[in-house]
């Protein structure tokens, strides 16, 4: 089954491409008269747009929010909600000159193997672009988990090898990388700037929490809520790894450094990251992502054509330095999906 649909109860189907007509999503399962309209969505789609940061593109795309059906009075009808975002500033000449080479740390060479035939302009749907139509699901999802006190925050704790050292909530709206840590995110500017300067990229760490998670979401074996959120979290395509809780810390622990002792009050620390045995235990869900640098750069990289030729390849066009901030909203959407779509599953068995 090709890999476009995601989730079993509250699923999503996303489709178009980067320099297509426009993008977006089918949400199919969320149940009916939840309050939703298009300006709810364009709340959180506006959160990934260009242009907001020094790490971001010039392309300037209003990703404007059209919800074709679902909804009817300003509610959800409990039928599929499909949310179309039209493109309107792709400039596809700008990728003329990669009709015949493969850009590294791309999937040019990937998708050609596959398919035996690819959009170039942009990458299609490898393109960080695809990530709309998950936003704009992630925006219905929001609505739903509010509901039963579910939030979701994702916030920048590492960029270009700065890190973060507090972790003071208040800070986050009020810098461009969305930082718990208001002088590293001075510092995290600073390091952005020479990066684009001198025509390369970045990457960093993002970290995800939800509050209000009951216990028992995640379904035992395959299904488990921390399998579940890996998966979400690394078909984002700059995420190149996931860990919950202490994470690869645990690995240095002793179990009984590990293990969060329990008391009638509740955990006394949280290394499990909110899960147990993949079910969550009603603490803090704690996901950490590593993104990589774009790929796209304005510097010479060497790489091969059609032919398997050797050849070099200078991305033109306009281009992220790195991925965070505009991929904060995309993992918080991946794990409110994850988190709606085990909750509507664990509503069937109780």
């Amino acid at each position: 089954m090709p890999g476009n649909v995601f989730g079993k109860m509250f699923s999503i189907t996303t489709w178009g491409e980067s320099h297509g007509p426009g993008l977006g999503v089918v949400v199919d399962g969320c149940p009916p008269n939840i309050p939703l309209d298009e300006a709810v969505i364009q709340a959180v789609l506006d959160r990934r747009k260009p242009g907001k940061a020094l790490t971001s593109t010039s392309r300037k795309e209003p990703d404007r929010a059209e919800i074709l059906s679902g909804v009817f009075d300003g509610k959800t009808t409990g039928t599929p909600i499909m949310i179309m975002v039209r493109n309107t500033d792709a400039k596809s000449k700008d990728y003329s000159n990669l009709s015949r080479v493969f850009r590294p740390g791309h999937g040019d060479i990937t998708y050609q193997a596959k398919y035996g035939i690819r959009d170039h302009r942009g990458g299609g749907r490898s393109s960080g672009r695809e990530t709309v139509g998950r936003v704009a699901a992630g925006a219905v999802a929001f609505e739903l988990l509010k509901r039963h006190g579910i939030r979701i925050y994702a916030y920048t704790i590492e960029l270009g090898g700065v890190k973060a050292d507090k972790r003071n909530l208040s800070d986050i709206p009020n810098n461009q990388f969305f930082c718990p840590d208001a002088e590293a995110a001075k510092a995290m500017a600073i390091r952005a700037a020479e990066v684009k300067a001198e025509g390369d990229s970045i990457g960093g760490i993002v970290e995800i929490i939800a509050t209000g998670v009951p216990r028992g979401l995640g379904d035992p074996v395959f299904d488990k809520l921390d399998a579940d959120l890996a998966k979400g979290l690394m078909s984002i395509g700059a995420i190149k790894g996931v860990e919950i809780g202490s994470g690869f810390d645990a690995a240095r622990m002793t179990g009984r450094v590990n293990n969060d002792p329990i008391t009638p009050e509740g955990f006394v620390t949280n290394n499990a990251g909110g899960i147990l045995a993949g079910i969550s235990n009603g603490d803090t869900l704690v996901v950490r992502v590593a993104v990589k640098p774009i790929p796209s750069l304005s510097l010479p990289q060497d790489t091969v054509d059609l032919d398997n030729n050797p050849a070099v390849v200078l991305t033109e066009g306009r281009h992220d330095v790195s991925p965070i901030p505009r991929i904060n909203v995309v993992c918080e959407s991946m794990t409110g999906l994850v988190l709606a779509d085990h909750l509507l599953r664990q509503k069937a068995i109780s």
